[in-house]
């Protein structure tokens, strides 16, 4: 079954390159270094603050409902908002602006990444297909040495239109010259990667990393570790 895929698309972001992992450490750096310690209880309440507003407002700039702009501006200052703590949207700006030039210069990658894009690049066409800024992305593969596995990169700045619509998905096929039907998408978020892909009629692998459920939904395949996407192709 597996021999009729030409083409790899992979998500990059807790894909392949450890956003998780890695974001939490830069923003325990900065935690430290702009002084949050004064305003919050912990690094952990703060986080925990930030990343729930962040995947808000991800969701938001997918429909089209805040800008990249805003989008930055908005998750760093939510956390003082939240906790009623007043004058410091210039001290959030500038933890923003020291965190976003960190991060595309963490290595950290997914346990696994290396070893399974050795194995697939001599075989498969392999492309990022993620949602993520371009100035930050560039980066983290460079950063990561991931970026020599793909033949390109396309993210959704491209055509100002984001995963999981169709068009995107459609619009990578067309600019790497793949069918469908002999694509794979790679890709740790059910609703944006697998869904996605779905709709727009390629096969899926869910990188199902944090053992979520995807209710009444059947990717593909599904993998709880990136290595086992190996056995599968």
């Amino acid at each position: 079954m597996a021999q009729r895929y030409r083409n790899i698309f992979f998500d990059l972001d807790d894909t392949l390159w450890d956003f998780t992992g890695n974001s939490r450490q830069v923003y325990r750096m900065m935690y430290e270094r702009h002084g949050y310690s004064r305003f919050f209880k912990s690094f952990d309440h703060y986080l925990a603050l930030y990343e729930r507003r962040n995947e808000e407002l991800w969701a938001d700039y997918g429909r089209g409902l805040v800008t990249k702009d805003e989008l930055n501006v908005m998750r760093f200052t939510y956390p003082f908002e939240h906790d009623g703590i007043g004058g410091c949207r210039d001290l959030a700006l500038s933890f923003m602006r020291d965190s976003l030039a960190m991060m595309p210069t963490m290595r950290g990658v997914v346990d696994g990444a290396h070893e399974v894009l050795d194995c697939l690049a001599p075989r498969y066409n392999l492309y990022i297909l993620s949602n993520g800024f371009r100035e930050l992305q560039s980066a983290k593969l460079a950063s990561a040495g991931l970026e020599h596995y793909f033949s390109r990169v396309i993210l959704s700045e491209d055509i100002q239109v984001h995963k999981p619509r169709i068009e995107i998905f459609n619009f990578a096929l067309s600019a790497t010259q793949s069918l469908a039907a002999e694509s794979l998408m790679v890709g740790d978020n059910i609703d944006t990667d697998i869904k996605g892909a779905a709709a727009a009629g390629l096969d899926q692998v869910w990188f199902n990393r944090w053992g979520n459920d995807a209710g009444s939904f059947r990717p593909t395949f599904e993998v709880r570790r990136l290595e086992q996407l190996l056995s599968l192709l």
